[in-house]
């Protein structure tokens, strides 16, 4: 008698599948909105390939259904390897809200595996702050939420006396001082950030935000700048220059308009500084963020069309 098990645990059909570049904006682009995808970009006559293709599987299976993986045979997909710069393999990417959020090129050992897919599943909100803390730093952001950012800090402070490697509370004080305007002491924290923790999603979205208020400080007027890409629509550089006046501003959903209609004309003006600028506000918003979740979608739709 055969035994239908597949009501327990994922199954690994679910998990794990081939793509192509016809079904790769379905398979990573779409699916990672809702779930974190591995990518493991691989080839047949790659050694290291043969390897680290299993180790990585069975990580993912591991991760009992936090994340799915799905491999991409580079010969066959040249487009999509030459979209995202993949210039060796055994390449691997996360894909989440349809946009890569880490990586790692070569064979790693499995304790590496598990720790890349560890990062990931915290960075898509799979892992909870530590529950003794989670509802001081639920308060803290709702200080910081009304304005009160000095009590804010404070409170943030505290959090880190207890946990100096609590990534919400350190992420939640370098914000307490953006809101104050103090960025200088912002970007200090960010630059003396503990090793352990500097490249956490939470530190990553402060980074974005002091970027943000740093441009703000010359940012030009938004009358003038609007009349000026009115005028002339393939003025680039004056819709850029509006972006950023329009995020200034509060507008961000403005400022993710004017940058995808920039990215639309030309991906390559200025070094991609479109695109650059589309993740730093992304980064900057909450990942549940309606612009974030709409804005990504749009970018991903054009950079794969």
């Amino acid at each position: 008698m055969e035994l239908n098990l597949s009501g327990l645990t994922p199954a690994a059909d679910d998990l794990i599948k081939d793509s192509d570049e016809a079904s790769f904006m379905t398979d990573v682009v779409e699916a990672s909105q809702t779930i974190p995808i591995i990518v493991d970009f691989w080839a047949p006559w790659c050694g290291p390939c043969k390897t680290l293709g299993p180790q990585l599987e069975e990580a993912v299976r591991a991760a009992k259904g936090a994340v799915k993986m799905v491999k991409v045979n580079v010969d066959e997909a040249q487009m999509i390897a030459g979209q995202l710069q993949i210039q060796s393999i055994p390449t691997v990417y996360a894909f989440y809200k349809g946009q890569p959020i880490d990586g790692f090129q070569g064979a790693v050992p499995p304790s590496e595996m598990k720790d890349f897919i560890d990062r990931v599943v915290k960075a898509s909100g799979g892992e909870a702050p530590d529950d003794g803390l989670a509802e001081a730093i639920e308060a803290a952001e709702e200080m910081l939420t009304e304005g009160a950012a000095a009590d804010a800090a404070q409170t943030f402070a505290a959090i880190l006396g207890e946990d100096p490697m609590n990534a919400p509370a350190y992420g939640g004080m370098v914000r307490a001082h953006i809101a104050m305007g103090e960025l200088d002491q912002a970007e200090a924290l960010l630059n003396g950030a503990p090793i352990e923790i500097s490249k956490a999603p939470e530190l990553e979205a402060a980074h974005a935000q002091l970027l943000l208020a740093r441009q703000a400080e010359d940012a030009g007027p938004v009358t003038e700048l609007t009349a000026a890409v009115e005028a002339d629509p393939a003025d680039l550089q004056a819709r850029f220059d509006l972006a950023l006046a329009l995020q200034a501003n509060g507008d961000s959903q403005g400022a993710v308009d004017q940058l995808l209609e920039l990215f639309r004309r030309d991906r390559d003006w200025n070094e991609g500084a479109a695109k650059t600028q589309l993740f730093t506000i992304f980064d900057a918003l909450k990942p549940t963020d309606p612009i974030a979740l709409n804005g990504r979608r749009k970018l991903s739709s054009l950079i794969f069309a």
